[in-house]
């Protein structure tokens, strides 16, 4: 088996703030594979931003990572300078965020924009990367792309703009696209417009993609597998078929059970009581236990280990030792 494209080791990150240190990471390990869509689904304030803005090293002043490594192609990240990632940024891995119209440059055409991004990662020439940026914009399904070109961002619809995005992280051939939200902004037919783009991506690119999202249906419809986080941790991790079969960790479940289904038009929604922790790197035991149902004295005690469940599939609580092979 290949050793993986992306690697998190004990990432641990933590914010100063005027209230104190604020431990938002705390000890994610996660691995990507060449060639596959990997998902990290989780609520808001779970870490799954941060996780990614900290792979391409685009924290605040105020964030520290404390311990860990982040491993690109067997390469430490987090060794190299701010000139050696800048290569890394757009050429190797790129990022879409979740607000297309906060992303683009207002005051330039998208031409330029793209223009510019391109020279910065090749020694193509003029017209060879006007010609690389309208191809571009072709292959993820923009019409008209000379008008496309000339237009300013706010000339275009939110599904364009993502797309455009899509376009931009694309141009340079990068071998991993992080999608953030992706379609949080954008109503449910472009979503699964913007959601078949990306799996594409996978097929016709052989490009991994990392997706960001709180929502399990965007991950069941995308992902071929997914990691779950939780106040900074990971709390499983699986192919998508076998987690969705077979939740092994409480919030999981929760989460599943939330998921809005046709045939339960009309009665309550099922979710999680209470809220994700302010500070979860100050828990002493299980982060979730004070809203498991299943929780026993030993969750707030200690934090449990991540056992594995069967071959690929691994659980962060203690119920999954009932379950080892």
């Amino acid at each position: 088996m290949s050793d993986p494209l992306l690697q998190t080791q004990d990432l641990h990150l933590e914010f100063k703030t005027s209230r104190g240190t604020l431990k938002a990471l705390n000890g994610i390990s996660l691995e990507v594979n060449y060639g596959e869509v990997f998902g990290i689904v989780g609520e808001t304030g779970c870490g799954k931003t941060v996780t990614g803005l900290s792979i391409l090293k685009l924290l605040p002043d105020s964030a520290t990572i404390t311990k860990g490594e982040i491993l690109f192609e067997g390469t430490n990240l987090l060794a190299l300078s701010q000139r050696q990632m800048r290569k890394v940024r757009g050429g190797l891995i790129a990022m879409i965020f979740q607000d297309p119209s906060a992303s683009l440059n207002p005051v330039y055409t998208i031409g330029r924009q793209m223009i510019w991004i391109i020279s910065q990662h090749s020694s193509l020439s003029h017209s060879e990367v006007v010609e690389l940026a309208k191809r571009t914009l072709e292959d993820v399904g923009l019409p008209d792309v000379d008008r496309i070109m000339s237009s300013y961002p706010f000339q275009l619809s939110g599904g364009m703009q993502q797309r455009v995005m899509i376009a931009i992280a694309l141009a340079c051939k990068p071998k991993l696209i992080i999608a953030d939200e992706p379609t949080t902004a954008l109503d449910v037919t472009i979503q699964a417009q913007i959601l078949a783009l990306l799996k594409g991506l996978r097929d016709n690119y052989n490009i991994s993609v990392v997706l960001i999202t709180h929502s399990l249906g965007v991950i069941a419809k995308t992902c071929d597998r997914l990691a779950v986080l939780y106040a900074g941790h990971v709390v499983e991790t699986g192919t998508t078929r076998e987690i969705f079969k077979n939740p092994e960790h409480p919030y999981t479940r929760g989460l599943i059970r939330a998921i809005p289904k046709p045939e339960k038009r009309g009665s309550r929604m099922v979710s999680i009581p209470g809220n994700v922790p302010a500070n979860p790197g100050a828990i002493i035991g299980c982060p979730f236990a004070p809203r498991c149902e299943f929780a026993m004295n030993r969750c707030f005690e200690e934090k449990p280990k991540t056992y594995q469940i069967e071959e690929g599939h691994y659980s962060a609580c203690f119920l999954a030792l009932n379950n080892k092979p």
